[in-house]
């Protein structure tokens, strides 16, 4: 039995999405009138979820609130390998204690987002049906992958060409995820675009089983705070879900203006027509654009008096004069030398400025959390991070310097 499709609701699901394999394969699936099984992996390989693992989490929801079963991939065995998208060398491999600690946090945090009943979650562990593969099995599923196709991908394409290893166990890793589609009966899978070579292989050995072919839907990677890479914890340019609301304002109001288009579409549920005009200069101020996204942002995962009261915080500190900066604060041009790639360590930072006397007393600060960077808590010392003339630096309550690049 078919239905009307509702052009809304597509235009629901196609919002945000870098591609679709395909829309006219996920309109007739809406068509059908069935329930849909919509498939997120997620391998728990850090502790945390930030602002860019909700844009597939954001989607995910998307469909469980159009009555579909949202199915949960937690890749506790997948993770032992090691996703080698988008990676220029082999990732580490964690211990099963790491992974399972990360698991629970992840869903935890996934809860921020997700509809957690059972009749709109399903969430499954892949050890469930990767742990008893026999090595016969293991040859069976290589043997419906070439390395040609293999090599295609991007990522394998350029470390090849640039002379570095790809080891055998990585070339596992897409057709283990893509037996995770056949294993639940996927009928779409939701990834950024760095899973897409993944994703689409579970189109193929969905079809060698005799399955459906998954849709597959992909979501641009979200860029983080530097304005230039992923938002990745790593790189030290990431909002997390969990960030108190003071600091997640502080890091939101960071961001390149350029990227604030992005962010309210990926992030929020901001009307098209609204970003439009928040994101065009001349018709919004990007100041108060800026501060609109940081408290929707805020909004969702903690509450709207919590987003006004970091607001009203934010302006005190940064306004100027009474409410909070002083009148006149000393400049402090940066050395060249402690720069690399356009970023310095804060270390560097502080202790150039005369915050910290020495690099154990800088050390000391940051753990303390007693340094910010316009506004926002340093909680890594060592980690590089992006910095511009004009920045802020603070110590306490009444230490501040501004900052000049050389």
């Amino acid at each position: 039995m078919s239905h009307t499709i509702d052009a809304r609701q597509l235009d629901l699901l196609l919002r945000g999405c870098d591609h679709v394999y395909t829309v006219e394969e996920l309109t007739a699936r809406l068509a059908a009138g069935k329930r849909l099984r919509v498939k997120l992996g997620m391998d728990p390989t850090a502790p945390d979820l930030t602002l860019g693992h909700t844009v597939v989490l954001r989607k995910l929801r998307q469909f469980q609130d159009l009555g579909h079963k949202a199915v949960l991939i937690i890749g506790d065995y997948t993770a032992m390998i090691g996703d080698p998208s988008g990676r220029s060398k082999t990732r580490p491999v964690l211990t099963r204690e790491e992974i399972e600690t990360n698991a629970r946090t992840y869903l935890e945090q996934a809860g921020k987002v997700l509809d957690l009943s059972g009749d709109k979650l399903e969430v499954r562990r892949n050890s469930e049906w990767l742990t008893p593969m026999t090595c016969a099995d293991v040859i069976k599923l290589m043997g419906q992958m070439t390395v040609a196709r293999m090599l295609e991908r991007d990522t394998f394409a350029t470390r090849q060409a640039e002379s570095k290893e790809i080891y055998l166990h990585e070339l596992l890793y897409p057709l283990m995820q893509a037996r995770d589609s056949v294993a639940i009966e996927a009928s779409i899978e939701l990834g950024g675009t760095d899973q897409t070579f993944n994703n689409l292989c579970g189109r193929d050995l969905q079809r060698n089983a005799g399955q459906p072919p998954q849709i597959v839907m992909v979501t641009p990677l979200l860029i983080g705070t530097d304005g230039r890479e992923k938002m990745s914890k790593s790189l030290g340019n990431y909002i997390a879900i969990t960030d108190p609301p003071g600091e997640m304002f502080g890091k939101v109001m960071r961001i390149p203006d350029q990227l604030m288009g992005a962010y309210f579409e990926l992030l929020t549920d901001v009307p098209v027509d609204r970003i439009a005009e928040l994101s065009d200069p001349s018709r919004s101020n990007p100041r108060d654009s800026k501060e609109t996204l940081a408290k929707t942002i805020i909004t969702q995962y903690h509450s709207a008096e919590a987003a006004d009261a970091a607001a009203d915080e934010f302006r005190r500190v940064h306004a100027g004069g009474s409410s909070g900066l002083p009148d006149e604060i000393p400049e402090v041009t940066l050395p060249a030398d402690k720069f690399t790639d356009g970023k310095i360590v804060p270390i560097d930072v502080i202790t150039h400025c005369g915050f910290g006397q020495s690099r154990g007393e800088a050390r000391r600060l940051v753990a303390e959390r007693g340094v910010r960077l316009n506004g926002v808590v340093i909680e890594d010392a060592v980690q590089p991070v992006a910095v511009k003339t004009g920045d802020i630096l603070q110590r306490g309550k009444r230490r501040f310097v501004r900052l000049v690049l050389p």
